[in-house]
């Protein structure tokens, strides 16, 4: 493959410790992809608020991205960037802030995530908006479906269009609704619009409250496309950060073997993840690679990588070597 002036970079410099595992790790997932495997990415922390739409989309749209996995936060906060961009404020000393800066900062509608605000009243309650428009109207129609898919319908429709602030082609959630890329959104309840739903709910404006799809729904879809897409395709899990982004998804291989009783269905083909925690204690979410076979998660001969590093640094970088830039 040919090889970009990133990648080129990253080939001559990226020798050693965290720095080879970013090259053997995106080396063994170009490889996956070549073998005519797929991938799932699953995104924890605030990604989309630190832009990484800005390398996964171009991934998603080069089809090396084959389905992800998000948090609520994530989900929307890509649309918020999309919608109020221009609304945000960085905060490049934020380790400096006092609380009465911060109550500064509730008091004029910005929600801080470390070094940037989002603003409330641009972001959250513009897609509100339209978010409830469409909630309402499934709940009078008797129609259900997913968070990611209320999501794509508001993208499609075009309700939004005249509100973008950054070029669409920088939004993962856009390409991902191009593509009809399936998501899974574990724990959509813990996100702004997950609250927004609860208080409609609460407020009788929406009648059922399963209008929305629920995680255990998310866990048997998740559950179909694995064993329908692993009739065909080795499956990858390419994990940024930890906690239920990835915790959820990955758990669907035991889940088939133990409680589905189907041994039959292969464990995933690659594992890759990017996090700073450090085990101990029991405080590392998800667990490392090598634990992960006790639970039937991993295979032995499963290729493993473990980056420790600051996703917002590596994940862009580990793209730019995939896409050969």
């Amino acid at each position: 493959m040919t090889q970009g002036p990133i990648s080129q970079f990253l080939k001559h410099h990226y020798r050693h410790f965290n720095a080879a595992a970013v090259i053997d790790a995106a080396e063994a997932y170009r490889r996956h992809l070549d073998q005519g495997g797929a991938m799932m990415v699953t995104l924890a922390g605030a990604m989309s608020t630190a832009e990484l739409g800005l390398s996964l989309a171009e991934m998603i749209r080069q089809d090396k991205v084959h389905i992800i996995s998000a948090t609520g936060a994530n989900l929307e906060e890509d649309v918020f960037n999309l919608i109020a961009h221009d609304y945000y404020e960085r905060l490049p000393h934020w380790r400096d802030l006092t609380p009465a800066d911060e109550q500064a900062l509730l008091e004029r509608h910005q929600n801080r995530v470390t070094d940037t605000t989002i603003p409330e009243l641009e972001a959250m309650r513009r897609l509100e908006k339209a978010l409830i428009n469409e909630w309402t109207q499934a709940d009078q129609l008797d129609e259900r479906y997913f968070p990611h898919e209320f999501l794509y319908r508001i993208l499609r429709s075009g309700a939004l269009t005249e509100h973008y602030m950054i070029d669409p082609k920088d939004s993962w959630l856009v390409a991902a609704a191009e593509k009809n890329l399936p998501i899974v959104v574990p724990g959509w309840e813990d996100s702004t619009t997950g609250n927004m739903y609860a208080g409609h709910c609460l407020l009788g404006e929406i009648e059922k409250v399963h209008t929305v799809r629920s995680g255990i729904e998310y866990m048997m879809m998740l559950a179909d496309w694995y064993i329908e897409t692993s009739r065909r395709h080795s499956i990858g899990f390419f994990q940024i950060g930890g906690g239920i982004a990835g915790d959820f998804p990955i758990c669907v291989v035991p889940m088939l073997h133990q409680d589905m009783q189907r041994p039959d269905v292969p464990t995933w083909g690659y594992f890759c993840q990017i996090s700073d925690a450090t085990t101990s204690y029991g405080g590392y979410s998800g667990a490392v690679p090598n634990e992960k076979i006790t639970w039937g998660k991993l295979a032995v001969d499963t290729p493993k990588f473990m980056i420790e590093s600051d996703a917002t640094i590596v994940a862009p970088l580990m793209f730019a070597y995939i896409l050969g830039q």
